[in-house]
Order: structure tokens, then sequence, then C-alpha cells
């Protein structure tokens, strides 16, 4: 995009400080921070001493010198024996109403990788209180409680290496900025990297540069946290942690693996729960907006897409005073100029170009108006802010009502793979591959339904079926890009998309998916009624009792309320009624303020990029350096990926991890599976499963779809049965090995063959010699002694165990206690030594003289044995 010289190679700066050990003293904290190989050290020292004029102010200081193993020894045993604690990371500070509060990453686990970029999730933290108050307030332990209402344990992520809130083609772009704050309509960019000779020796002469990224903060959750420490201490400390879900998964395509990821951001901006979050803000924040990114890499070739969903960008919100399942819905301020769906469109423009694609899955028929109110608000708006785009950047509007098709028994997944496939052909994706051209996505498609939880995932699932398709085409893997549900490679994505709408649900509705991918498909069985019973009570449940608690602890995580201890300045957050100040906050700049006019909803550096992305064309990085030597430690990913200078288990590496999961086939995963004993049928690209019944049950749709009648049963039955008459007279033969694959005497020259008779009795006697051997000479007399006093007993007899006819097999020989860290030399005989010895006497028949003084040598090391 802004970089096609092959030259010149930018790397993401990788974290100094991946461990981190809390030393404790009475007065004093000591955070030393290391990198992965433990040979550079940083120090944060934390003052605890609470004075009562300034117990507001957290007091750090970061020592400015860098510190190798020995001095870090050294500087430790001044210490004495503090308390120690050793960590990850550090996600920052927090204060409630008296002191500081120190929160630490104290387990993590790879769940990713990008490349050689690592992605984890964390597993435990842990929260140290730094200073120690000598009258706590009563209400420090309510916020303490509410605070931790955040699992940090659960869809929580981190890397330190890669800038998981950005996209993956943000991040491959060149920097045009350096500094953080820097403003790109007034400043001057960097010159095009394409025409900067970099004072190379040779023409085509490599040059590396080394960059620390500029985070999204929309999607960073511990940005709060991290304000106390931000502009003291060293960037390495700032370990900036996204909400959501990240998860990947392995394709093997006859052993060539294909890594399919998927990254969903939750952003920060109006977060809440279901009912209490509805709509958007002011400043053009809707609630439940969430980023996914579809990433599928092979080595060093990846290609992504993304897309997102958000709630319908006006001022709405539903009663929820009223206990009933579907509160109504009402316009709390009319927008007729739509300045703030306005907003929200401005900032997609400039973060991922267009076309802008609305796809609005409500409905739009209704006897009373309901969700038909959204539709058209969101009609009203985009026609409006349509007329001051140029035609060729307009935004898109697709409106699919998705209950009333799959209630009227149209096939929603054919329907829905139309769409995608005309989103696909406008956007298109970011492909980075050797020997390949680089594209770049152009726009996204936005989806949205009213909670943008259940028909807002079956639909990213169909648009990032289509997209894997193309994706795995681009890539090479396929000549089509069309791809067969109920196929191994479909399957793996179905899985990845219904965990990641549960994972979002719960975090958003308080419960997993109600209606679920294969209610749409007609797969679901009979028994998920059950289910999908259970989950709208369980979400019915948690939106009227739990909700309110859990906004709370949103708010005060986030930073959007502020406890203080007098009630003339700020109630505590429990006794207020609505948190609609915190998330509105009135600035006059940008609401009346503004010098442009409100028909000029698009700024000129933003439609002078389109259709591109402007914050791709002008990427923004903290610091840019130029690296001498690619072996740099700072931007080495390979050694910090592969971590060769420790010992590691398989099992702990991702890479075995996801190839454990991938079981090799003979048979490739983009085709069809067909499960034996079944009617075979033609194959599906529409959705409906090609080994399910035409009958599957539909009242688990969104709208409490009518069961089959008899009549369709009927009629279902008489067509299995002249199925099966025709499946008797075709006789299926068998498939062999030797059809799959080329026979073993051509590839290794040999044949495999059942063993002979001789063999067989050979190896059974074998066989017995091990059954015998395991039992000892105690065991035997033991089972002897039983048998005797059992005949004494009974009249009938039993056989008896000879003792003598047990065989004790004996090892050739003995490791002993043998480990990585001790070995003990075997013991040799004066046999072996002897026959050594005379081997070494034998000259080589080498062409070559020999040289005798070889032999003494090795004469004198047999001597020495």
């Amino acid at each position: 995009m802004n970089n096609s010289n092959s030259n010149i190679v930018f790397n993401p700066l990788i974290s100094g400080i991946q461990k981190v050990v809390l030393y404790e003293t009475k007065t004093l904290m000591y955070l030393v921070g290391s990198n992965n190989r433990e040979t550079r050290f940083r120090v944060l020292i934390i003052d605890r001493t609470l004075e009562p004029e300034d117990g507001s102010r957290l007091h750090i200081i970061e020592d400015p010198n860098e510190y190798n193993a020995l001095g870090i020894r050294r500087f430790l045993s001044t210490l004495g024996s503090p308390k120690v604690t050793s960590a990850y990371g550090v996600l920052g500070f927090v204060r409630f109403l008296e002191g500081y509060y120190l929160l630490l990453v104290t387990k993590r686990k790879c769940c990713a990788h990008l490349g050689m970029h690592l992605i984890y999730t964390i597993k435990d933290t842990v929260m140290v209180k730094v200073n120690e108050p000598t009258a706590p307030h009563s209400y420090e332990e309510r916020y303490k409680r509410m605070f931790q209402n955040i699992d940090l344990r659960s869809n929580f992520y981190f890397s330190y290496s890669y800038d998981l809130t950005r996209t993956l083609q943000y991040n491959s772009s060149a920097p045009r900025y350096v500094g953080p704050g820097v403003n790109i309509e007034i400043e001057e960019p960097i010159p095009d990297w394409d025409k900067l000779t970099n004072n190379v020796q040779q023409a085509n002469g490599r040059v590396d540069y080394a960059f620390r990224s500029c985070s999204r903060k929309r999607f960073v959750w511990n940005a709060f946290l991290l304000e106390p420490m931000k502009d003291i201490v060293h960037k390495d400390w700032l370990l900036e942690v996204t909400h959501g879900y990240v998860s990947q998964s392995c394709v093997s395509v006859f052993g060539r693996r294909i890594n399919v990821c998927l990254i969903a951001r939750r952003s920060t901006r109006f977060a809440g729960t279901r009912f209490l979050k509805r709509g958007a803000n002011f400043r053009g924040d809707v609630a439940n907006e969430v980023e996914t990114e579809q990433i599928v890499s092979n080595d060093h070739d990846m290609c992504s897409f993304t897309q997102m969903r958000g709630s319908v960008p006006s001022h709405w919100s539903q009663d929820i005073s009223k206990m009933v399942p579907k509160p109504p819905i009402q316009l709390d301020i009319t927008d007729p100029f739509a300045q703030t769906s306005a907003r929200h469109f401005e900032r997609l423009l400039f973060h991922y170009g267009s076309p802008l694609i609305m796809l609005n899955l409500v409905k739009k028929r209704e006897k009373r108006q309901h969700e038909s109110i959204l539709s058209k608000e969101l009609v009203n708006s985009i026609r409006y802010l349509n007329q001051f785009l140029p035609p060729p950047h307009r935004m898109k509007y697709i409106h699919f009502d998705m209950a009333r098709k799959s209630r009227g028994g149209d096939n929603v997944m054919e329907m829905l793979a139309e769409i995608a496939e005309s989103v696909l052909q406008q956007t298109g994706m970011f492909l980075k591959a050797r020997g390949l051209p680089l594209t770049f996505q152009t726009g996204i498609v936005r989806t949205n339904c009213v909670d943008c939880l259940d028909r807002t995932n079956t639909a990213q699932f169909a648009i990032g079926k289509c997209a894997l398709g193309h994706q795995l085409e681009r890539l090479g893997f396929l000549k089509s890009a069309k791809l067969e549900f109920d196929s191994e490679c479909v399957t793996m994505l179905e899985n990845l998309y219904e965990e990641h709408g549960d994972t979002l649900a719960l975090q958003y509705g308080g419960s997993q998916l109600v209606h679920r991918i294969k209610t749409y498909r007609k797969t679901a069985a009979w028994a998920s009624q059950g289910n999908d019973i259970m989950q709208t009570l369980s979400r019915y449940y948690s939106n009227t009792f739990n909700d309110t608690e859990k906004q709370h602890s949103i708010n005060l995580f986030l930073g959007y309320y502020l406890p203080s201890k007098g009630h003339t300045e700020n109630q505590p957050i429990w006794e207020q009624q609505t948190d609609y100040y915190m998330h509105n906050v009135y600035e006059p700049s940008s609401l009346t303020e503004e010098t442009r006019p409100i028909t000029d909803w698009v700024r000129s550096k933003i439609r002078k990029c389109l259709p591109h992305s402007c914050s791709d064309l002008n990427k923004i990085v903290n610091n840019l350096i130029e690296v001498v030597s690619k072996d740099f430690e700072m931007i080495d990913g390979y050694s910090n990926y592969y971590q060769s200078f420790k010992w590691t288990d398989f099992g702990e590496h991702i890479s075995y991890e996801l190839a454990s999961r991938s079981i090799p086939t003979c048979r490739s995963p983009f085709q069809r599976q067909i499960q034996e004993g079944k009617a075979r049928k033609n194959p599906s690209l529409t959705g409906q499963s090609s080994t399910s019944s035409t009958n599957s049950n539909e009242s688990s749709s969104s709208e409490g779809d009518d069961s089959s009648t008899d009549e369709d049963l009927s009629a279902s039955l008489m067509l299995k049965e002249q199925q099966q008459k025709k499946l008797q007279h075709v006789t299926i033969k068998p498939r062999t090995l030797e059809q799959l694959l080329p026979p073993m005497n051509e590839v290794y020259g040999c044949k495999v063959s059942n063993p002979s008779k001789d063999s067989m009795s050979i190896y059974k006697r074998y066989a017995q010699m091990g059954k015998l051997s395991t039992l000892t000479t105690t065991a035997a007399a033991a089972l002897m002694g039983a048998s005797a006093n059992s005949n004494a007993q009974l009249s009938r007899p039993r056989p008896t165990v000879n003792a003598g006819a047990i065989i004790n097999l004996k090892p050739l020989s003995d490791y002993g206690t043998d480990s990585y860290l001790s070995v003990k030399p075997p013991v040799v005989s004066e046999k072996s030594l002897r026959i050594y010895a005379d081997y070494c006497m034998i000259p080589r028949n080498f062409n070559a003289v020999p040289k005798f003084d070889e032999f003494n040598e090795l004469h004198r090391y047999i001597l020495l044995l």
C-alpha cells in the first residue's frame, strides 16, 4: 500500500520485559523485569508510604540503568529477604478510596501464533496492595469486590511482539508518522519509502527497521490501569491487554498444515451489558462493537479478512422496568441530521476505507412495530448521509430478514452465501504471500441485529466461510473458492464461530448462544430445544438480576467511574440511578463548536485516501529505529518463538498442540464427509446438511417456527423407503489401501505379507515368555499357597503355578537414573575392550596411506579406560 520495496523490512520490537519478579519490603516495592533469555534487567521502585496530603499520587521511580545477570544479583543481595512474587507482566495500578493496588499476570498460556508472534491468554492474576492506610474506608472492600467481578482469567489476551489491537493489514503497513501525539492533518509524513536510497552500498541492499507500534486504545482494556505509569516508565513495562476471543485451529492438507486464527476485539467505548447499553453515545461509539479478523496462514504466507458487529448507531433503548421477555424499543433522542451515525461511519471510513456495507438482519414487517423501528432509523441515516459522499464511495445497505426467511422454510445459509460472495467481491481481502502481488482489503461489512448475538454470529460465519474459500484459493490450496458443508475444513470453521459467538454472548448477554448456526442450517437435533429454552432462561435471569452489578464493574474497571470519599463530589456507584453521563460526556468542541458544516461529515484527509484506509496509509508508530543487523535480539522473532535457550516440552508449544488437533487423513479436508450406512445425497454448498434428515427441528429458530406437519413426515418416510430400495440394488465396492496410495513395492522395494506359521509360533512363545516374566517369585509362591488352601476347602482341583517355570528377563543395558542433568558412563567389560582394540589395529582400506599415529592414540585411550 505505502511500501512496495521488498528491500526495506519493518520489524516490530519485541518487548524487553517478559518476566517480572516483585520484591516487597515494608516501605518499598521492587519490580524487576527481564527479557525472555533473562540477560537484561530493569528495575522499578515503588514507595509504599502513604502521605495524607498526597494520598492520590503513586510514587514510581525507574532505575535508568540496565543490569546484566551479575549486576541484578548484586542489587538483590542488598534487599535482605523480601517477599517474592513471580509474574509475566504488569497490568497496571488501580485506586478506589484508600491507596493503590498492583495487578500482575502470574499465569499465562499460549493460545495462538501468527508467524513468529506468540499470543497468550491470561490464566491467573494477583492483586497486591501497595499502600496500607491507617483508617480504611468502609466502602473500600465493596469497591474491591466489584472490581474483581471482571474475571481477568477469562478471554483476556496479550502479546509481547504483535499488536493485537490492530489488524494484520495495519501491522504490515509501512510507518508514515513517528510519535504518539502526531496530528496527521497538520504534520508532514515520512517521505515515500520507495523513493528513499537508505544510504546502502548496493542498489538492492536490504535495510531493516525496528518500530514500536502505537496501539488502538479503543481495544485496550487496561488502558485506565496503565495511566499512573504511562509517562514515567519504559514502554516495555506497559503490557496492553485486549478482551474478546482468540482461537486457532489447524487443517492438514496431505501433511501440509494450514492455520486458521480467529481474533475478536471487543471495544471499551460504550461497553456494557445487553439491555443497559443499546444504540450509541454522542461520540458515535456503539454498544457491543466487536471487530472480528479471520487470518489464514501457511508458514510466511498470510491472508486476512476483517468484519465487525455493532448496535444500530442511534439513540435508542429498551424499558427494562417491565418484567417482559422483549421490552419495547424506543428512540430516546431525535437526530434529524444523523450526527451520531455520521461520527460512527466516519470512524469506520478512517480505519477500513470504502465501501461500508451494512448488513441489517432485523425484522422489517411486524404486526406491532418493534424491531422495524431500528430498520427505519438506520435506512434514514444512511440515505441522508450518502448524499454528501462521492458515488463510488457511498455506503451500501443490505436488509435480510433472517427470522422471517428461516420461518418461511427458505434456505438461509444459501441466501447468506450469495450476500457474502457479493461482499467479498466489493471489499477484497489482505494477502501477503511470496511470489504473489500484495492485495488489500478496502471497506468492511458491518453486521447487526437487535442484540448482535445470535443472528449476527450466523451471518458472520456465512461471510467467514465464503472468505475462507477465497483465502485458500489465493494461497494455492483450492482451484475454486467454493467450500462444501460437512467437510472437515468447514466443520472446523463452524466450531470456531460457535465458540466465538458463545464467548461474546456470555460477555454481553450473560448466556451462550440461544439460536446457533445449526439452527439456521436446519441440522439442530430435537434435543436442542431444551438447551435453547435453558439458555433463554439463563439470559433472562442474567439480564434481570445480574446486569446492573456487572455494568457497575465494567464502569469501574474501565475508569468511567472514579470513586471519591465525599458524597458531594460523587455518589457511590450503586446509589446512582443511571450511568448516562459517564458514557455521554459533553464536549462542545466536538458537538456544537465545530467549524465544518454538518454536511461535510467526512474529513478531507479521509476522502483523499478512499477507497483505501486512511489509518493504514498514515500509520503512526511510537519509535522507529534503523537496525544494523537483522539478528538484533529485540527483533529476533526466531529465538523468541522457538526459545532454544531453555528446555521445553512438546506439549507446551503451540505448533505441536495445533498439529496434534488436526487428524491426518488420506482424503482432502475440503471434500464432503459421507457417513457409512446412510443414503448418499447430492453435494450441498447451501448449508443444508447432506447427512441429516430433511425434517430437522425448525422450532428453535429465532421466532418460534411451527413444527413439521404429519403430511411432511409421511412424505419424508416414503422418500427414505424409496432411497433404501434403490440402495439395495447398488453394490458399493469397498475402498482399499492400494487405490488411495502407491504400492509399497514401488516406493520402498519391499512388500508387506502375512507372517508364516513358524514365525507365528515363535511370536506366541515370545508373548508367553512376556506374560510369565511379569510374575515375581514371591507372587508365584503366594499364588501357590492360595491355590493349596482353596484345594483344601473345595473338592474341585485348581491349577497350580510352577515357580521354577517363571522367567526373569533382564535388560541388555541398564541406564539407571540418567537424566539431562547428569549421565553416568556405562561400564565396559575387558572382553569388549580387547575386541575394540583388535578392531582399531585393522588397517582401513580408504585408498590412502594409513596413519599409525592415530592407532597409537587409540591404544592410549583404551589403556586409560
